[in-house]
């Protein structure tokens, strides 16, 4: 391992960015700074350094986010989706540019990070028309001379908590729904990934957004992350985390009745049946499994396998497997990058330990070649992993995919829901009754036949069922809703 430089003897390349963002302006604090991120790819190289927020600083950008909030409320909702998609055009010229941001700051590689941008352009774009659609319904009233209809009308000042594996994306679908229905936001973005959530402001700025709307705190949880949760003027709350965390959120504010959006964690399984198209399976799974590191709510952690066809499966996916090349993510040639932090490379060695140790066959493990000190993991399978072994069920958010062989149709369905998660499935077969099935048998909220567990369409539903998911979904029309109350209007003419 080559030795760190001292903090002050390193390049900061984007020290500029290792800010807040409060009141339209990029805030910095004075004292010493207490988030110091370095590059996933280089451990070496810092790339920025920051002081977090205080109490202080959490009251004054409440503060800031109240005040705007009364001029973008009277906005009128087409002007706002105005903004929203001038916000979209500015992220397709910069498209580049963030695809490279995310590829630095997180790691992932930038092929990745331009699908990232594309999907954030893609809901903001969606969230941009709804501002022509915003609206209740009218209803037949049962007295005579009597107008009935209800309005949707926005709730305030509300906090999107976001996590460090999307760090454009899921600031994005987040923020856009909030502002199209009115609310100023405060968002809260992981302390690995600061600079992509400033750069996404900035550029929401920069497409007429009035100061104060947005803001980004960084904090890194704690009595400053408390502290926004429980001030008054927060009016909803919307995060995207893990269970535990997103269970501790929900309890906090639920002693003051705030309305809480959790989309958490994910052990999402593909299903392959001896039928089944194996070169599509494969593509998909392999997509799954390795790329974005595993670092993904979607990724493909578990792969179960009618065992008819497991072998062949086997050689097929170690094939593909074989192709990926690890590195650098700002490289054009990278397929994987490196684990966001040394926490999270850690997680990941610690569970390929206990796979071994629980018995589970490591049958693949890319070699990693000569690379520089950073958080690299290898692309890695288990096979003969019985259901109840750790791998199985815990979620791991690295590239590892576990192998589960099963006899048939129902034996693979028990083993997909034999898990706390519910997030997303995948199922490969040619039989359209195993299909419906499948539809109607796997408790997950997103089920995906003949493709991988991956995404989704910004204008459907996004979230899971069980462990995975907590309140209302997010994306398409109902993440409007979400960020809105309804009000009945009863108007007497009579």
């Amino acid at each position: 391992m080559v030795a760190t430089p001292p903090v002050e003897a390193q390049a900061m390349p984007l020290e500029g960015l290792y800010t807040h963002f409060i009141g339209g302006k990029r805030v910095r604090r004075d004292e010493e700074p207490d988030l110091i991120r370095r590059n996933p790819a280089r451990s070496d190289q810092v790339l920025g350094a920051m002081r977090s927020a205080d109490q202080a600083l959490v009251d004054e950008t409440v503060r800031v986010a109240a005040r705007a909030w009364e001029q973008w409320r009277n906005t009128p909702a087409p002007v706002r989706g105005k903004v929203l998609l001038t916000a979209a055009r500015l992220m397709e010229d910069h498209l580049e540019e963030l695809a490279r941001l995310i590829a630095l700051e997180e790691g992932k590689a930038v092929k990745d990070g331009r699908a990232e941008v594309r999907r954030a352009i893609n809901i903001t774009e969606f969230c941009a028309g709804e501002g022509r659609r915003l609206g209740g319904y009218t209803s037949a009233s049962e007295f005579a001379g009597r107008f009935a209809c209800t309005v949707r009308q926005p709730l305030g000042v509300v906090v999107a908590i976001t996590p460090w594996n999307f760090p454009i994306a899921i600031p994005a679908w987040k923020v856009a729904p909030a502002l199209v229905a009115g609310n100023s936001v405060i968002l809260k973005p992981a302390s690995a990934t600061p600079a992509c959530a400033v750069r996404l402001a900035e550029i929401y700025q920069e497409a007429g957004l009035p100061d104060g709307v947005l803001n980004v705190l960084v904090a890194r949880g704690g009595g400053a992350g408390e502290a926004l949760l429980d001030a008054p003027e927060v009016q909803a709350v919307s995060l995207t985390g893990s269970t535990s965390t997103g269970r501790h959120v929900a309890a906090r504010l639920a002693r003051r009745g705030v309305p809480f959006q959790g989309e958490l964690g994910g052990k999402n399984a593909a299903i392959v049946l001896a039928d089944a198209d194996l070169d599509l399976a494969v593509a998909g799974i392999a997509e799954g499994a390795f790329g974005s590191t595993g670092q993904r709510c979607t990724a493909t952690s578990r792969a179960i396998v009618q065992e008819s066809i497991a072998d062949a499966f086997l050689d097929k996916l170690i094939a593909r497997a074989q192709a990926y090349r690890v590195g650098d993510g700002t490289r054009d040639d990278t397929d994987v990058g490196p684990a966001v932090t040394p926490e999270q490379r850690s997680t990941v060695l610690e569970y390929l330990k206990i796979g071994a140790e629980e018995g589970a066959q490591q049958v693949y493990a890319a070699q990693l070649g000569d690379l520089p000190p950073g958080n690299w993991v290898a692309p890695t399978v288990f096979d003969r992993v019985s259901p109840e072994m750790r791998i199985a069920r815990e979620e791991i958010f690295g590239p590892v995919l576990s192998v589960i062989r099963v006899p048939d149709v129902e034996a693979a369905f028990e083993a997909a829901n034999a898990v706390e998660y519910g997030l997303s499935a995948s199922l490969y077969t040619r039989d359209l009754r195993a299909a419906f099935r499948f539809v109607e048998r796997v408790d997950v909220g997103i089920a995906n036949v003949n493709q991988p567990t991956l995404g989704g369409e910004v204008h459907l539903p996004f979230g899971g069922v069980k462990a995975s998911g907590f309140g209302p979904h997010e994306q398409g029309r109902e993440a409007v809703e979400f960020f809105t109350k309804v009000k009945t209007v009863y108007i007497n003419h009579g």
